[in-house]
């Protein structure tokens, strides 16, 4: 479609608009849309071809000068091995004539086989004073004349590698001295030459080499060339005196050229002229330039018929949706439209339509929002409520702990209340219990490891396993008596058997059996040779055994890398493994693998023997601490009554401790007497200042200052959590035996000196 015409349609709308109003829109419409379509397209296209036209060009330049440097060095290499071909020659003449003892018809003799080949053309005997005694050339018009001012100039130049050119020769020799005895100039009999002529045949085979036109010349006339005369001489006076890789013109060819000097610092200078075309870059860009082209113009005008169907579609219904516009603003929300197709206008039809209706029950619909903002608040609220109260009921908790534990500390057993403070003292750890249901709740629980039965662990756990596992899968339990306890993270270890369970699974996917075990086992040195990296020591064992396909070698050996996975895509991350081994090591235990092809596999986890009580399950009392300390404590915590329990749980200790009820106090007590604080104790989550903010900045100031946490629950604080997760952290409610032992672990750990990053 023609510009002119698409206005003349323009003005034929403009004029149809006096009577046909909705037909004139459209007709506006259209016309604005192709309009502009074709002027962006059009725009976009010139732009492209200029854009692809100058890359083109670029590049086109440098390959034609990327060419003349290749065409430059196969000239050169060229020259070299002819060079060293005629030092062979030269020093086999050499000995002939030192053997003749400079007979001249050793000159005769190399002009014949075979010594005779294209690779030497001339042959010359000299005396010891320099002047030819004998000459012979394959070409006539190199008269002895120049052949000896040639000698007498590279023999003062003292080269031993040159080009003798005269007006119409060009010839590439070598000199080779002979002596009689020692190399020094009282023993030099003389000089032999040996050349090789570069006729215009040698020319023109180097140029079919290269693809370039060559041109010798000596000063400034050309001696030999690949060019017809008319076109040397159009050559030499574009490039007379110009350096080199200039551009030349025969006729209406463009070359690029690169000379070659090849006698430098002799005058007249010598030197090749290697011309390399821009013909057939430049009938490639002309090419690509015409496809560009045609294709811009296919472009335009596809897309402008295709833009022109598209809008006519578009326009038709359009109309329609516009009175349903009006419709709608005067209140009638029952006018008919209809949609169809699957476009855009058709679904900006229907999402009207459905507007509509949504603006009739838009009362119902917000009363219906509004409930649901409303239980969302509420949800959020209690899931805050429960952290909140599970904080306070912590610090409470705590109180009620500590001084039911003071109290039986103070009493006989045979005292009639000594029971009921032991009751006491059950209730409130199955208080405790509850608040961290309420934590979990809220997701602020603090998770740490923990002393645990791992009997226990798999038996809960167990319920959830066999919901995983498939009919077809024999799943069953042998839990070892006596095991003791391991010191890990319950979530952990859950996580290392469901994901064991599920590999386990998938390795079996025409059924079998399944097995999980436990067991006390005491590694000796033996044993633990032949599962390295296992160490000597008393550990719980841990067996997951399946019946499954099992591993090769290959396998095996990368098992538990990150990302490798024998599953098809998409069916496994490669993570799982990965994950196993990670928790395990970073329990401190070890695992092994007994695996291959076709006999399942077996997978041994050793977790080593915690020595301590489970706290998790156990409403006794532990055994006294004996460490008694007289280090100085800060206690920082908002609540009085645990700061003043803690305070009093620490000087029974023999500790000196100095209290705070937030960190700004404890910031000013420290500047009074920061120096003699060695542990901070502190809540973390405290008013006007968080607990981690305290430690930070009282470990700038004192490096070995040792911190430990208490707290009941963790906010949404990333910050505070990747802090906390290598930090000592008591959880409330604590007893005094609890608090007295992370005191001392503290301490005696050195570790959590560093526990917070500076």
């Amino acid at each position: 479609m023609k510009l002119t015409s698409l206005w003349d349609l323009a003005v034929l709308g403009s004029i149809s608009a006096q009577t046909l109003p909705v037909s004139a829109a459209n007709l506006r419409l259209r016309t604005k849309l192709l309009l502009s379509f074709v002027l962006l397209s059009s725009g976009l296209t010139c732009a492209t071809l200029l854009v692809v036209r100058r890359s083109a060009q670029v590049q086109m330049q440098h390959q034609v000068e990327q060419d003349a440097r290749n065409a430059t060095l196969m000239f050169q290499v060229m020259e070299q091995q002819h060079q060293m071909a005629l030092s062979r020659k030269a020093d086999l003449l050499a000995s002939l004539t030192y053997m003749r003892n400079g007979d001249t018809t050793a000159i005769k003799d190399a002009s014949e086989d075979p010594w005779k080949s294209d690779d030497c053309d001339m042959f010359a005997l000299a005396d010891k004073k320099g002047k030819i005694v004998a000459l012979h050339s394959t070409s006539s018009e190199f008269p002895t004349a120049v052949a000896q001012a040639m000698l007498y100039r590279s023999l003062s130049s003292g080269s031993a590698y040159t080009w003798w050119i005269n007006d119409k020769n060009v010839y590439q020799v070598v000199l080779q001295r002979f002596y009689d005895g020692p190399p020094v100039k009282s023993n030099l009999l003389g000089t032999v030459v040996v050349g090789r002529s570069m006729d215009v045949r040698a020319a023109s085979d180097l140029g079919r080499i290269s693809s370039s036109q060559i041109i010798f010349r000596y000063g400034k006339d050309v001696v030999v060339s690949t060019l017809s005369a008319l076109q040397e001489q159009e050559v030499v006076r574009q490039i007379q005196d110009q350096p080199t890789q200039e551009q030349a013109y025969i006729g209406n060819e463009r070359f690029l050229t690169s000379v070659v000097d090849l006698t430098p610092g002799s005058l007249p200078t010598a030197n090749v002229i290697i011309l390399k075309s821009y013909k057939e870059a430049a009938a490639s860009l002309e090419r690509l330039n015409h496809l560009l082209l045609g294709l811009g113009l296919l472009a335009v005008l596809a897309g402008g018929t295709l833009v022109y169907m598209i809008s006519d579609t578009f326009t038709r219904p359009l109309a329609t949706l516009l009175k349903g516009v009006h419709a709608l603003k005067e209140g009638n929300f029952a006018y008919p439209i209809e949609a169809r197709g699957g476009d855009e206008l058709a679904e900006v039809t229907r999402a009207f339509d459905g507007m509509r209706g949504t603006l009739q029950r838009n009362e119902a619909q917000r009363e219906q929002l509004e409930e649901q903002l409303r239980q969302a608040q509420k949800m959020e609220a209690l899931g805050r409520l429960a952290g909140g109260v599970a904080h306070d009921f912590n610090n409470l908790l705590t109180v009620i702990k500590g001084h039911s534990e003071l109290l039986i500390d103070r009493m006989k057993p045979s005292e009639d209340i000594y029971g009921s403070t032991q009751q006491i003292m059950k209730t409130a750890d199955r208080a405790a219990s509850l608040t961290r249901q309420l934590l979990a709740f809220s997701r602020m629980q603090v998770l740490q490891p923990r002393i645990l039965d791992l009997n226990s662990l798999v038996a809960d756990m167990s319920k959830l396993l066999r919901r995983l596992v498939r009919e077809d899968i024999e799943f069953g339990f042998l839990l070892g008596d006596s095991l003791g306890r391991v010191k890990a993270d319950p979530g952990q270890i859950e996580q290392v058997l469901l994901n064991l369970t599920v590999n386990a699974s998938d390795a079996m996917p025409q059924g079998g059996k399944l097995t999980v075990e436990t067991q006390r086992l005491n590694v000796d040195e033996a044993f633990a040779q032949e599962r390295p990296p296992l160490k000597p020591g008393q550990y719980v064992q841990l067996v997951v055994t399946d019946t499954g396909h099992g591993m090769d070698a290959a396998t095996k050996s990368r098992m538990f890398e990150p990302f490798f996975t024998t599953k098809e895509s998409g069916k496994g991350t490669g993570l799982g493994l990965a994950t196993v081994y990670g928790v395990v090591r970073q329990s401190g235990g070890f695992i092994w693998v007994e695996t291959s092809p076709g006999n399942g596999a077996r997978f041994e986890i050793y977790l080593p023997r915690a020595v301590e009580k489970e706290e998790a399950f156990s409403y006794e009392r532990l055994p006294a601490i004996s460490r008694h300390g007289s280090e100085t404590i800060l206690v920082v915590e908002d609540e009085d009554e645990v700061r003043s329990l803690a305070s009093e749980f620490l000087r029974s200790a023999g500790y000196s401790v100095l209290t705070a009820k937030d960190g700004v106090e404890a910031l000013e007590v420290s500047d009074r007497l920061g120096g003699s604080i060695q542990l901070l104790l502190t809540d973390v989550v405290m008013p006007r200042m968080r607990g981690t903010e305290l430690a930070q900045k009282l470990k700038a100031c004192f490096p070995s200052l040792r911190v430990v946490y208490m707290s009941g629950y963790l906010e949404q604080d990333t910050c505070s959590g990747e802090i906390l997760e290598k930090a000592m952290v008591m959880l409330k409610p604590f007893s005094r035996d609890t608090l007295i032992r992370q005191i001392g672990e503290a301490f005696e750990n050195k570790a959590f000196a560093q526990a917070i990053p500076e």
